[in-house]
């Protein structure tokens, strides 16, 4: 799957997941522009030493103004864009009797709002193009809903959601829009959660994902071999929720 001279853009790419899709897709020979919400130099060094450009951004998703800013500034740096990976996403779980306005807003702006932000901006490019992969990192928990996120699950619904509409209004310019929607992956949000051991043997494969496996699928949907999937959801849970 080679992506040389592409440019991908990742979101939360300084850890778990994020990082994981960045050493992927640069393994594959795309340069990376990653947002993270500090500097980054050692993720930078760490991409770099694949041979190829690596910049990290710091910048908050949630904040349209700023993300506007940033991918002026990525264009200006490499030239253009050719992946869009939306995969900054925060948790604030609680049930629903015990959550604030704050808790469900401030998740809904990062892990939703934040993918219309960044779609906004790779919007006319990838129409100007009539080429571009939009790759919307989702969540079982969008598609099943889970006790305690009611924010989280309502946020990851939303991108799936955004991401079938995006698909039918850029399909016809040669632009792809994909979701992924893992289930549980080893990465330090999922470090802290209760009984792994139970959610464990709740899942066919009887283990949680590696970021390596969420990040494979990724790459698979910013290449050519990908060119006819479009507006679909990709679960990769290890069996969590077939039927």
């Amino acid at each position: 799957m080679s992506l040389k001279g592409k440019v991908a853009v990742v979101t939360g790419g300084s850890r778990g997941i994020g990082k994981a899709i960045c050493l992927e897709l640069a393994a594959c020979g795309a340069d990376i522009a990653f947002f993270a919400r500090r500097p980054a130099p050692e993720v930078e060094a760490e991409l770099s030493a694949l041979g190829v450009r690596a910049k990290c951004y710091p910048a908050d998703v949630a904040d349209y103004s700023a993300v506007s800013d940033t991918f002026r500034e990525v264009v200006s740096d490499f030239g253009t864009v050719d992946i869009l990976v939306n995969n900054a996403g925060i948790t604030c779980d609680k049930l629903l009797l015990s959550m604030t306005p704050e808790d469900f807003d401030g998740v809904v702006k990062t892990n939703l709002y934040g993918v219309f932000n960044t779609v906004k901006q790779v919007y006319p490019i990838f129409m100007r193009k009539r080429s571009g992969r939009i790759i919307n990192v989702s969540s079982v928990s969008g598609l099943i809903g889970n006790p305690g996120q009611a924010n989280y699950s309502a946020s990851k619904a939303g991108v799936i959601g955004l991401t079938k509409a995006v698909a039918r209004e850029l399909g016809p310019r040669g632009v792809t829009c994909n979701a992924i929607a893992p289930g549980f992956v080893e990465t330090d949000m999922t470090a802290g959660l209760p009984d792994i051991a139970g959610l464990k043997a709740s899942i066919p494969a009887r283990r949680f994902g590696r970021p390596e496996e969420i990040a494979a699928c990724a790459a698979w949907l910013a290449s050519d071999g990908a060119s006819y999937v479009n507006g679909a959801v990709i679960t990769a849970d290890g069996g969590m929720t077939c039927h």
